[in-house]
């Protein structure tokens, strides 16, 4: 009774005006608000800014930027990033949504404190950048045009995917409404804004989720150049795209740039070094993510523990549904559970080969439905041929990639790496190393079917030729480490980074060496896949 009123009083007191403000200002003595905390970055800007200062005074003038973040995670890396581009001369403004959760709703009052704390923080940038609060600017209504309303509901579909970690979702759900109406407000803010404004460029994390994907979207609408980008598992490095989603992955342009090359030995053996650690379950180089939770046991060991026979083994291997890297990422099916489904369904039927489902490891951390779960709904009892691997059993997905003949995907990197031991991988999936020559690409049932069906036949007579297989290995190589451009702050440990890469040393002669190319495409540069290659030959 005593939380339903307090939320009574801050509900009232949130539509006052200055309440939250003050309450924040005089009760908390500006500390932060729960779990949206800037205490990092407020500790690091007085030397940020002081750097910034020097280091602006002596740069020729630049772009006009605008930076979007949402969330206190992005906000921190969103202005030391603003702060680095400010220092290189650019007209840098750093828009915000002081939000700590896209998951839950937040009361007015709250919102307000959060508001009013970041603000507070943010003012000390003034010097160097401009900052706006997307919450104190809110736009008057805007009707927003039919594409721009669909886009609106496509992210907030995602968002409710992302977060639920389900395919299917019920527009009445209540997160479904949370996020559209958070995106919607969203989306008129900023088409108000970027419409007054005119940016020469946008730069946005993600891209494909929440706020973030909403302002990719507006930007796109208005024909406004726009960058995204995202870290992976790689520290120093970050995935960056050119009005794009960078969560899409796209290796068109790195592909093309690449594909008439022969890897040298040097570059070779970096790649297999690579595949081994992520069998053995080890880390490598600057890699910070294990891809394994036990290391190899052996080929035939993993094939007797299972009680496979001599039959063809198929390895179907799942993603974590509601993945980021697998929304919208339907070729011609309606989601990766119905297609998961109707292989199980068409397997059973197959008793002349066996089918062994890799459940993906990472759900063991997930919150939505398990693939497990899906899989025994459709059939609780299991044929002896059908064989499920749960995500917490001790078993190393490249020990069953040894003893595979086929392999079934939708977009998870097992696909690739099966095509790299010379197995033919069917790629279901929109995923970025679809079509490019070493798998096999249906797009219709009709045709992953009868693909199927023949495969199943002679497995042996689809096994990939010795140039398909460096084919793979090729793209592998690219993939893991061209593809990840050079940056010096990862999301994940930024402050641990800034401290070994401050403001100074980046923008330094030798610091500007490796990173001057990645500030440039940020803000617009056309990204050059041929540079790494043109440094190697000089």
């Amino acid at each position: 009774m005593a939380i339903v009123g307090k939320e009574a009083i801050k509900k009232f007191f949130g539509n006052i005006p200055y309440t939250a403000e003050l309450y924040w200002l005089f009760r908390q003595q500006g500390k932060p608000i729960n779990r949206f905390s800037l205490k990092n970055l407020d500790k690091n800007l007085p030397e940020l800014v002081k750097q910034a200062a020097e280091l602006r005074s002596i740069a020729p003038k630049g772009k006009k930027v605008f930076i979007f973040a949402t969330l206190h995670y992005w906000i921190e890396h969103a202005t030391l990033l603003s702060l680095a581009l400010s220092s290189q001369g650019h007209d840098v403004t750093l828009g915000y949504l002081p939000f700590c959760e896209w998951r839950f709703p937040i009361n007015r009052f709250d919102l307000r404190r959060q508001n009013a704390y970041a603000k507070n923080i943010l003012r000390k940038t003034a010097p160097i950048m401009n900052t706006v609060s997307f919450l104190s600017k809110r736009a008057p209504y805007i009707p927003l045009s039919n594409d721009l309303e669909n886009l609106v509901k496509e992210v907030s579909i995602f968002d409710s995917q992302y977060t639920e970690q389900i395919e299917d979702i019920d527009p009445n759900s209540d997160i479904y409404k949370l996020r559209y109406r958070r995106n919607r407000d969203a989306a008129q803010s900023l088409l108000a804004w970027l419409r007054a404004d005119k940016p020469d460029v946008v730069i946005v994390p993600n891209g494909t989720i929440m706020e973030l994907g909403v302002c990719y979207r507006v930007a796109r609408s208005l024909k406004i150049p726009t960058t995204t980008y995202e870290f992976s598992d790689q520290r120093n490095r970050f995935w960056i795209a050119q009005n794009s989603e960078i969560m899409r992955q796209d290796t068109n342009e790195l592909w093309k740039a690449r594909l008439d090359e022969k890897l040298s030995d040097e570059q070779l053996e970096k790649v297999r070094a690579l595949m081994i650690s992520r069998q053995k379950a080890s880390l490598f180089e600057n890699f910070s993510r294990l891809w394994q939770g036990i290391p190899t046991q052996g080929a035939e060991k993993t094939r007797n523990n299972l009680g496979l026979d001599q039959r063809p083994i198929v390895l179907l291997a799942t993603n974590v549904l509601g993945d980021s890297l697998t929304l919208g990422r339907q070729v011609f099916t309606k989601s990766m559970a119905e297609w998961i489904e109707r292989t199980v369904q068409y397997f059973v039927a197959r008793k002349d080969a066996q089918l062994v489902i890799r459940v993906h490891p990472g759900e063991i951390k997930s919150r939505g439905v398990s693939m497990v779960e899906i899989i025994h709904r459709l059939m609780p009892e299991l044929p002896e041929h059908i064989h499920l691997i749960k995500p917490e059993d001790k078993v190393n997905t490249y020990d069953l990639v040894e003893i595979t003949d086929i392999g079934l995907v939708y977009t998870t990197t097992v696909g690739m790496e099966m095509a790299m031991s010379g197995i033919p991988a069917i790629v279901v999936g929109e995923t970025h190393y679809r079509n490019r020559g070493f798998t096999i690409d249906p797009d219709s049932y009709v045709n992953y079917y009868k693909l199927l069906g023949a495969m199943l036949e002679n497995p042996g007579a689809f096994r990939l030729t010795k140039e398909k297989i460096d084919l793979a290995w090729k793209y592998a190589y690219h993939f893991f480490f061209d593809f990840p451009k050079p940056f010096p702050w990862h999301l994940v440990r930024m402050w641990e980074d800034y401290r070994q890469h401050d403001l100074k040393a980046v923008l330094s002669p030798n610091g500007l060496n490796e990173y001057e190319e990645s500030f440039q495409n940020l803000v617009g540069k056309p990204l050059d896949w041929a540079i790494s290659t043109k440094k190697e030959k000089e």
